[in-house]
């Protein structure tokens, strides 16, 4: 993600974040699942020093503090605004991008969900963090592959983020320092009445940071009958989801 990417994408989650937690079921859903994975694989009830990347308004945060003890919490954001979910768990936030700021030492867990498709490399992230953990920590990621939102890329839309990678790439990105304990994906359907309620679901969520050009009457006319054309069936509209995980231990 270049300088200028990182500050288009912080303007976007910055305009949505009051919008993005009612909204974003997908996202509340991944943020579960990558719990209950780790939890499946034995992860202990205790992590010392924990680091979450991307907290935006909190969806993981919650569910790893239900699940797990962090007596040390430490977040993340390239949105200031998420300042707010730290204050709310009683954290310490680190605003900015994750691959600028200092991160913290003796790394028990780094966990994200949702987050790492935003990078343009997102095997340089998880070297990252594989190098920051401490032996015997544990990473908790994931992100989205390349079915998301296949539709928008079909009918030209420039909103794809920039690092969607499938499942063996993440694997390969980890594999020797880390042993990887789970590792999976789903593709999910998010189902909406007309084309435009897939827009405003978009701005809504911020994910739409890496569009381009402003749309007028004609195009918005054109997007919608191509959308309606290609992806409706029983009067609705599709979106797609491809949610992917893993869950790694340092040796």
């Amino acid at each position: 993600m270049t300088a200028q990417l990182a500050d288009k994408v912080q303007r976007s989650f910055s305009r949505s974040f009051q919008t993005y937690n009612d909204t974003a079921s997908q996202q509340a859903w991944v943020a579960r699942k990558l719990v209950s994975e780790m939890r499946r694989v034995g992860a202990p009830s205790r992590f010392d020093v924990a680091f979450e990347l991307g907290c935006g308004t909190g969806h993981l945060t919650r569910v790893l503090r239900q699940s797990f003890d962090l007596p040390d919490l430490y977040l993340n954001d390239i949105a200031p605004q998420a300042r707010v979910t730290a204050d709310a768990e009683k954290a310490a936030f680190i605003a900015g991008d994750v691959r600028l700021v200092e991160w913290p030492a003796r790394l028990d867990l780094v966990a994200s969900a949702s987050m790492i498709q935003w990078m343009e490399d997102p095997a340089r992230l998880l070297q990252k963090v594989a190098d920051a953990l401490e032996p015997g920590g544990w990473l908790a990621m994931s992100g989205f592959g390349p079915l998301q939102y296949q539709e928008l890329t079909q009918i030209g839309s420039t909103a794809r983020a920039p690092g969607l990678c499938a499942t063996d790439a993440l694997v390969a990105a980890i594999e020797g320092p880390l042993k990887v304990l789970s590792v999976g994906e789903s593709v999910r359907p998010s189902y909406f009445a007309t084309p435009r309620d897939v827009l405003k679901y978009l701005r809504r969520t911020g994910v739409n940071g890496r569009a381009q050009g402003a749309w007028t009457r004609a195009t918005l006319a054109r997007f919608e009958a191509d959308y309606v054309q290609k992806f409706g069936a029983d009067g609705r509209v599709h979106l797609t989801y491809h949610p992917v995980w893993v869950i790694a231990q340092k040796r």
